[in-house]
């Protein structure tokens, strides 16, 4: 079993930046990738960025490229997201994945609000 807990998040003002953390622990693993989404109230969970833990290659959706930042710290099994600029529709509950074998993000965290004032 995998555990995913997240942390950092919080409000700020537009134009601020946040630091998202996600640190998986459990059996001894190496993951195929690990990925933010988010979901905005009344709205579907969508995809953020991903990072592919063996090269770091990095994946990001069109409305935060530029501004967002996945980063990976394998000593630690853990994956950040610096969010810079931030605007008000970047406000959402943002929650980390972790795909272990490239078939899919199985293991979720409970999610961390991010809150963006205008």
């Amino acid at each position: 079993q995998v555990q995913v807990v997240e942390s950092g998040g919080g409000l700020v003002q537009a134009g601020g930046s946040l630091r998202l953390s996600c640190a998986a622990s459990g059996r001894t693993y190496s993951p195929y990738a690990m990925a933010w989404f988010r979901q905005a109230p009344g709205k579907e969970r969508e995809f953020a960025a991903a990072i592919i833990w063996s090269g770091g290659t990095t994946y990001y959706r069109d409305s935060v490229k530029g501004r967002f930042t996945i980063s990976r710290d394998t000593a630690k099994n853990t994956v950040y997201l610096q969010m810079n600029s931030l605007k008000p529709e970047d406000t959402a509950v943002y929650f980390c994945a972790v795909d272990l074998q490239g078939i899919g993000y199985k293991y979720w965290g409970q999610g961390t609000q991010v809150t963006v004032s205008s």
